[in-house]
C-alpha cells in the first residue's frame, strides 16, 4: 500500500505558475469599508488650471452642460503655449458670447525671436495688450527651463530677458500660473527604488535622466529664485511646484514668500497616500491652496472631490503609473474647502465674478 501511495503522488500534476508583467497586476482588493464617491462638488469651485483649445460655440455649450454637473461656477482657460495675441481676444470674445461670468482666459509669454535686442520690451508690450484685450493671468508651461533654447543653450526659469514680463504682471495684479520641471523621479535612473518606475516604463519619453543635461534640483532653484527677484508679483505655482511629496519643504517656501500660492492639479497621488500630513497642510495653509485640474477629463474630478471631500480609505488613484498604492481621504473642514474651491481664487484673481458662490 505504501508504494502505490508514493507512485499515485508521482502523477498529481504540479500547479502551473502565472506569469504577469508589472503593468497587467491590478489586484482587487478584499478590504470592506465605507464609500462615498461624489460626482459633484460640495461647493461651486473655480478651476484655475484648465487647458482648452477649442473655443467654437458647440464646445463651450458642452463646457457649460459638464460645468453645471461638476458644480464648477468658472472656468480659467489656460494655454499651454501660442495663447497669446490674437488667439486670446478671439478666446475672450467667444467665451463672453457665451457667459462672461463662467469663463476666463490666461495668456502666455510670447517667446519668438527670444535673441532680438528689443525682446524684453516687445514681450511685455504683448502681455499688456492681452491683458487690455481681457486675460486676467498669465501661464507659464515647463518648456521654459526645460526646452526653450537660444544659441548659448538653455534658457533658465529665471532669464532676466523675462523680467518685464513678471513686472507688467505685478503692475496689473495679474497671477502667474506656472509649471515648471516635472516630478522628481522623472529626473531619477529607472532602477528599482524609483516610485515612478511603471511611469518610465509606459512612457518612456518622460525619462529626464536620458535626455537631459540638467537636473531637477537646477529647476527648482531657478523657480524659487524667480519668485524671490519679483515679490510684488503673484506666482501660483502649478501642481504645488512638485513638493507635494515633501510638504515641509513647500511649508517653508510658502512662509519664507507670502506671493506664491500652490495648485493641486496632477498630484492627487501625492497627497492621497499621506492623508494626515496633507489635512494639515491644507489647514494652515488654506489661504494659499487653490483648485485646479490640468488635463480636462470630468470623470476624473471625481477623484478630487473624493479626496478633498471625505475620509475614504484606500481608494483608486486616477492613474495607476504615478504611483503604486492607493489613496485616502483629506475630509476637509467647509471652511477650508471653501478657500481651496473659490474663496482664494476669487481674491487674487481681477474681475472674476462672484455670483453663484455662498457667501
Amino acid at each position: 500500500m505504501r508504494r502505490l501511495f508514493l507512485i499515485a503522488l508521482t502523477f498529481v500534476p504540479l500547479a502551473t505558475a502565472q506569469t504577469i508583467s508589472i503593468e497587467e497586476y491590478e489586484p482587487k482588493s478584499t478590504l470592506r469599508v465605507s464609500e462615498h464617491k461624489p460626482t459633484r462638488a460640495k461647493f461651486p469651485f473655480i478651476d484655475v488650471h484648465n487647458h482648452q483649445r477649442d473655443v467654437t460655440p458647440a464646445k463651450l455649450q458642452q463646457l457649460i452642460r459638464d460645468m453645471d454637473s461638476l458644480n464648477m461656477r468658472i472656468l480659467i482657460n489656460s494655454p499651454v503655449s501660442g495663447g497669446q495675441g490674437k488667439w486670446v481676444a478671439n478666446a475672450v470674445t467667444a467665451m463672453k458670447a457665451q457667459d462672461p461670468k463662467r469663463f476666463a482666459v490666461m495668456t502666455n509669454i510670447d517667446y519668438t525671436n527670444l535673441e532680438d535686442p528689443n525682446y524684453s520690451a516687445r514681450a511685455a508690450a504683448q502681455l499688456e495688450a492681452d491683458i487690455k484685450a481681457g486675460a486676467i493671468g498669465l501661464k507659464v508651461w515647463k518648456h521654459l527651463g526645460m526646452m526653450l533654447n537660444d544659441s548659448k543653450g538653455r534658457i533658465k526659469v529665471d532669464d532676466p530677458r523675462f523680467d518685464g514680463v513678471w513686472e507688467v504682471c505685478a503692475k496689473h495684479k495679474i497671477p502667474v500660473l506656472i509649471h515648471t520641471g516635472d516630478p522628481w523621479g522623472l529626473f531619477q535612473p529607472m532602477d528599482k527604488n524609483n516610485e515612478r518606475w511603471l511611469e518610465l516604463k509606459l512612457r518612456a519619453n518622460r525619462n529626464q535622466s536620458q535626455q537631459t543635461n540638467f537636473t531637477w534640483e537646477q529647476l527648482i532653484d531657478e523657480q524659487h529664485s524667480l519668485f524671490t527677484r519679483h515679490p510684488k508679483t503673484i506666482f501660483i505655482n502649478a501642481h504645488l511646484g512638485w513638493l507635494g511629496n515633501d510638504l515641509d519643504r513647500l511649508g517653508a517656501l510658502l512662509d519664507r514668500l507670502p506671493n506664491v500660492y500652490g495648485e493641486i492639479g496632477a498630484i492627487t497621488s501625492d497627497l492621497g497616500r499621506q492623508p494626515r500630513a496633507a489635512q494639515r497642510f491644507f489647514v494652515k495653509y488654506q489661504d494659499r491652496i487653490l483648485f485646479g485640474k490640468d488635463l480636462y477629463n470630468v470623470e476624473e474630478y471625481f477623484t478630487y472631490f473624493r479626496l478633498l471631500e471625505t475620509d475614504d480609505d484606500y481608494f483608486d488613484p486616477i492613474r495607476k503609473y504615478h504611483g503604486i498604492w492607493k489613496l485616502y481621504g483629506l475630509n476637509l473642514p467647509d471652511d477650508v474647502l471653501k478657500k481651496v474651491y473659490y474663496q482664494n481664487a476669487l481674491r487674487i484673481f481681477p474681475g472674476l465674478s462672484s455670483e453663484g458662490f455662498p457667501q
